[in-house]
């Protein structure tokens, strides 16, 4: 019989997971499934036990959860040598990268695809000396996603995101940054950049044209707009994915490795996967290529190199 650990975080979304517990586990019972069930107990305490599931002759780690959540899991796996594949039932407010993987939105049909389903390698992004599944951004609204309450996400949803953020827009300041890419360097004004290897971010911002295992992310920079207007019309074009981008304020490129310095003394904060991730003055941001393997049904042509092969 197989042993599979399950990380469970009960306050993730509106906490409906909680109630389907004995169904979900019976499920993977009568997949020959031994299951040993472990109930999150502070931010970081995924990130403890999908290290230990790694170390302890298991097989398969599933994580019920957010976004969040889920990026814990596999920071921990990534801190393992035997780095075990993980399956990913969505339970968050947003469920970024269980909707750029296709996982479906029901508990017992994303358990099913983790059931039925086969590990396929992704990319891994490294930041400094941590991890992320899917998003590194910094500057205007970055902090939203994680100041925003859990009552307030679960009431308003994808909403919530920007009804907090249009209360920053007073607010918004500029950073002044060097950022090194490949063999280019840029110096200026940027009031926003992100780091990403999903097709969504926040439920919100799609992303086009982009690979899960191709070795390299997706970067967005904006630069500092003339005026309010100006900032109107390239959050416009970011969120009408039919629009011509705005390349006099917005620079898009792919790389595997880029750094961002801050060219001034006020700290720059930075979200990974919708968490708080540091405000040092030099960021390195690297992909670490097919680094994890995830339970996936039903595999995308659009979002894996090789469709026609399972790694």
């Amino acid at each position: 019989m197989k042993k599979l650990y399950f990380i469970v975080n009960l306050i993730a979304g509106k906490g409906t997971i909680g109630s389907m517990m004995g169904e979900i586990i019976n499920e993977f019972v009568k997949s020959d499934y031994e299951v040993t069930v472990h109930i999150t107990q502070s931010g970081a305490d995924a990130r403890k036990k999908a290290r230990y599931a790694c170390q302890n002759d298991y097989d398969l780690i599933v994580c019920a959860g957010g976004d969040g959540t889920l990026s814990q899991c596999l920071h921990g796996i990534m801190d393992s040598e035997n780095k075990l594949p993980i399956g990913y039932i969505p339970a968050g407010s947003t469920n970024d990268f269980a909707r750029t993987l296709g996982i479906p939105k029901a508990p017992m049909d994303a358990v099913k695809w983790i059931t039925n389903g086969a590990p396929l390698q992704i990319d891994i992004g490294c930041f400094n000396d941590k991890y992320f599944t899917y998003i590194a951004a910094f500057g205007a609204f970055t902090n939203v996603t994680y100041e925003t309450s859990q009552q307030i996400k679960n009431v308003l949803g994808h909403a919530s995101y920007i009804l907090n953020g249009l209360t920053q827009i007073t607010n918004l300041r500029s950073k002044l940054m060097r950022i090194e890419y490949n063999d280019t360097v840029l110096e200026d004004d940027f009031i926003f950049g992100m780091v990403t290897n999903s097709g969504s971010v926040a439920g919100l911002l799609s992303m086009n044209d982009f690979l899960l295992d191709d070795g390299v992310f997706e970067v967005t920079l904006i630069k500092k707009p003339a005026n309010l207007v100006q900032f109107q019309k390239i959050v416009h074009s970011l969120l009408n994915i039919s629009e011509e981008i705005d390349r006099e304020y917005i620079r898009f490129f792919r790389t595997n490795k880029i750094t961002f310095t801050a060219l001034n003394d006020e700290q720059i904060s930075w979200t990974l996967d919708g968490e708080f991730g540091g405000d040092l003055p030099v960021n390195v941001v690297e992909n670490r290529s097919k680094a994890i393997e995830i339970m996936t049904g039903d595999r995308d042509q659009s979002i894996f190199s090789d469709p026609n092969t399972i790694s």
